[in-house]
């Protein structure tokens, strides 16, 4: 889960800090489940930033999640943390937690649900690399929306 450290305002040398390096090194929730019900990927065709995301999705929970791909610390670093994040919460939980951090990076101030991913708030500054933080985000909504539309025919 998210935990809700106070993080400092952004300065340019914090776009690498400690904490997005460690994620980048020891990334978390990361390789294949086992049984996904939702697989999706996506890619960022200018950096070369890729990311595959396994769901196991069940009664509207993400019950477990998974990634694998490459790309630069950014895209990662953003992987790594948003499985932590959104890992057993329900799927409208973490879309708004998506909605929040896709404002953080468009310059919003920080909502504290946040948590840790806060540490990517100064990736705002740099608009080329709001993409490579975004784009796991985006891999998670795909996924999502297949979950929702397959349940959505499954009760018609």
């Amino acid at each position: 889960r998210c935990s809700a450290m106070p993080i400092p305002e952004p300065q340019f040398d914090e776009l690498y800090r400690e904490l997005i390096l460690d994620h980048y090194r020891r990334p978390r929730n990361r390789g294949v489940l086992v049984a996904p019900t939702q697989r999706a990927e996506g890619m960022n065709p200018v950096c070369g930033d890729e990311i595959q995301l396994d769901l196991r999705i069940d009664c509207d929970t993400i019950e477990d999640v998974a990634f694998r791909g490459q790309g630069c610390s950014i895209s990662q670093s953003s992987a790594s943390l948003m499985t932590e994040c959104v890992k057993g919460r329900a799927i409208a939980e973490a879309e708004r937690i998506s909605a929040k951090f896709r404002a953080m990076l468009n310059g919003e101030k920080p909502d504290r649900e946040l948590g840790d991913l806060e540490a990517l708030q100064g990736v705002a500054q740099f608009p080329v690399r709001v993409k490579c933080a975004l784009l796991c985000w985006k891999v998670l909504e795909e996924g999502l929306s297949q979950a929702k539309n397959e349940r959505k025919e499954a009760t018609a």
